[in-house]
């Protein structure tokens, strides 16, 4: 199982960025797939989660309205658009393949790949 995060970068207080998440070594669209977050001296967090089909989709609440998640299964890759951001989204994101076909909890993952850096300057 190999997830690579990439599509961070440095931008600055209200603007946008979207993260893409390539997935391989196992077959997408059979397991929820979501985002988490670690900022400096912060505990890991989770962020947002999608179920197979994108019908159930899950956000942490700082997030909701700003941050968008998607799949395309055809294509073995996650997105995370991220709209209107503040310097708190500060943090190197991961994907994060779930145990399941449905998020349930933060706990059912069990695996992520190499993050990427989002830096948010105000």
């Amino acid at each position: 199982v190999q997830l690579q995060a990439s599509g961070g970068g440095t931008v600055q207080s209200g603007g946008s960025l979207r993260l893409s998440c390539a997935a391989s070594g196992f077959t997408l669209d059979n397991y929820a797939i979501g985002w988490f977050r670690q900022a400096p001296g912060k505990r890991l967090e989770w962020v947002s989660a999608i179920n197979t089909d994108g019908s159930s989709i899950n956000y942490e609440d700082s997030v909701k309205g700003r941050f968008t998640i998607s799949r395309d299964n055809a294509n073995n890759t996650l997105y995370l658009q991220m709209n209107s951001l503040k310097s708190e989204d500060t943090a190197v994101y991961y994907c994060a393949k779930d145990k399941r076909r449905v998020h349930r909890t933060p706990y059912d993952y069990d695996y992520s790949g190499q993050g990427t850096q989002v830096t948010v300057s105000s």
